[in-house]
């Protein structure tokens, strides 16, 4: 797992499969980032190939923290098999999903960050 920060951008590249093991290492990760208001938190999912529905449970975390905590997350580069367990948990009307890393930037720098309501 990759973890980068800029500015206001905190970036987590989970990688491989998303099940109960590797979806506690990710919380952990998670938990690591101090929650600063106005952050975009952003989840890159291009280099997950599979996530189970305890998988879940670190996104949903994160979305609560960073809500909790004035950021704004999104998720971007889901694969088919990632987004088909978002739709049949109908978490994708939860989660901004956006296609590629450059689609948020680009609205993100268009508009002022807030919250996703």
């Amino acid at each position: 797992m990759t973890i980068a920060q800029e500015l206001q951008v905190v970036l987590f590249k989970p990688q491989g499969t998303i099940d109960l093991q590797c979806g506690m290492a990710l919380s952990q990760r998670m938990a690591e980032v101090v929650p600063q208001p106005d952050q975009l938190w952003i989840i890159d999912l291009a280099e997950v190939d599979f996530m189970d529905s305890s998988g879940l449970v670190p996104l949903v975390k994160a979305l609560t923290t960073a809500r909790q905590s004035g950021c704004r997350l999104v998720l971007c580069n889901v694969k088919a098999p990632v987004r088909l367990i978002l739709e049949l948990t109908q978490l994708d009307s939860i989660f901004e999903i956006f296609n590629t890393y450059e689609d948020i930037l680009n609205i993100v720098s268009e508009q002022p960050l807030a919250l996703a309501s």
